[in-house]
This record gives C-alpha cells, structure tokens and sequence, in this order.
C-alpha cells in the first residue's frame, strides 16, 4: 500500500470555540492509483491534503508514505495547487529546475530532468518564457512538471483545475488521465467536480460536510477509453447521479441542523 490514511483526526482552535474539520478518516491509494475524493466547500478536502503534504499535524491518527509516517513535507510527495504558485522571475525551466536545485541534484542531470519532464507535458518550446506569457492551462502544466521532476512516490492534487475555463478544464483532465497513464504516477487528488472525479479516477472517496468524514467509497469501473464522450455514457451518468444524490444529501441534512441550532 502506497498511501495509507488512518482514524485521521484534525480540529482547529477558533474564537468560537472547537472546530473539528476532520473525523475519523480511513483511506489508501495503492502504487500507480489514481484516487480522488470528492466534496463540497467545508468538507475538509484542503485539510486532508495539507496533512498529507505535511503541511498540517494531525490531530489524531496518521498519514503514511510507503509505510514511514508523515511528519513534515518532504521530496516523497510532489504537490499541485490550484494557483499556479509558480515563480513569476523564473522561465518555465528555471520553474521546473528549482526543486531539483534544493536537493543539490548536478547541473547535467537537472537539465536532463527538466527537458524530459517539459517534454512529458508538451512544453518544450516554452522553456525560456516567463509565467505572465503562458495560458492558465500551460501555467498548471509546469507546476505539474515542477511537481513530477523530482520524482515523488506521489502527486498531491488541490482542485488543480479549478481555476480554469470549461473548455481548458476539459483539455487539462484529458492532459492529466494522459499523463497518468504514461507516466504511472501514484496520484491523489481532490476536487468538488464530481463528473471531474468520475472520468479521471479509479476510485473515489465521497466526503461528507463538516466535520469531513468518508461516507462511501466508488469504484469506477467505465467501459472504454477515457474520451470525452463517456460522459455521455448512461455508467457514467449512473455514478454521477448517485454520487451527487449522496452530496447533496448530507448538504441538506448539515444546513437543516445548522439553521436549527440558530433559532
């Protein structure tokens, strides 16, 4: 097992009090999985994702990485914002080069990394152009090949389409399956897009609102390529309404005890 997630925990401190943003969250992505869990806005996806970058501790429970636990970020776990986050002084190589900097990798081999990755993702001609000049599309490419070049066990992704159009949303999930399967990297993803979640991954964990717990594991089993047009296919309209169904659900039930409790 990869990535293995267990009795997670994680509650904040604030004004008005105790705020429990995650309860008791169990979860594995196995090697060369694609994972995604899906929630809406409170559910507590950011939280799981930082404290699995390392970025947060753990209330309870632990995250761990190829069997070590996580206490910290570290090179074994590359992550992806959905802001670009890129350095906007660097070209897109310089961008891509920088963690392969901090882990003193040799110039000749930093160039060998950067020009495969920048490859990978259909960049090559852009690698001496700045942030400003690129497409949001072209700008989320290189954080991914950032992420990718100092090869991590796995790729952490928060929402990396989310600010996107349509049309450059739907070319960068195509991008990203493609890259998946090219490259067989472990990725763990999380979006509010179910249709989003349904096409690109294996599994999907639905999240409740907050406190975030797992309310039910999917296993997307899709008949085909992974094209565009499967969206259309009644499967996938299948998962899609019961997935939604299930959000929607506990939405409702979390805003009536909220409303409840101010009257």
């Amino acid at each position: 097992m990869h990535l293995e997630v267990s009795n997670l925990h994680k509650q904040f401190q604030t004004r008005q009090g105790i705020l429990v943003a995650l309860k008791d969250i169990n979860l594995y992505v196995e090697t060369g999985e694609f994972v995604c869990a899906v929630g809406a806005s409170g559910s507590g996806k950011s939280t799981l994702l930082r404290l699995m970058a390392g970025l947060e501790t753990p209330t309870a429970g632990e995250v761990r990485v190829a069997g070590r636990r996580v206490t910290g970020p570290g090179p074994d776990r590359g992550m992806v914002f959905q802001n670009y986050t890129l350095y906007p002084w660097m070209n897109v190589s310089q961008n891509v080069e920088f963690g392969l900097k901090l882990r003193g990798i040799p110039a000749a081999k930093r160039r060998q990394q950067v020009s495969y990755y920048l490859e990978v993702v259909g960049l090559t001609q852009f690698a001496k152009v700045l942030p400003r000049e690129l497409s949001g599309g072209m700008k989320q490419r290189v954080a991914i090949a950032r992420a990718l070049a100092v090869q991590p066990q796995i790729l952490l992704l928060d929402e990396p389409f989310g600010a996107l159009d349509v049309q450059t949303k739907e070319v960068m999930q195509q991008f990203l399956l493609h890259l998946w399967q090219q490259t067989q990297t472990t990725i763990f993803m999380i979006t509010h897009d179910v249709e989003e979640a349904i096409f690109l991954s294996q599994r999907i964990y639905v999240m409740s609102a907050r406190p975030g717990t797992i309310q039910r594991e999917f296993h997307i089993d899709l008949a085909g390529d992974r094209t565009y047009s499967i969206r259309r296919h009644p499967q996938f309209q299948d998962y899609r309404d019961e997935i939604t169904q299930l959000l929607r659900g506990k939405e409702l039930e979390s805003a009536i005890v909220t409303e409840g409790a101010s009257v």
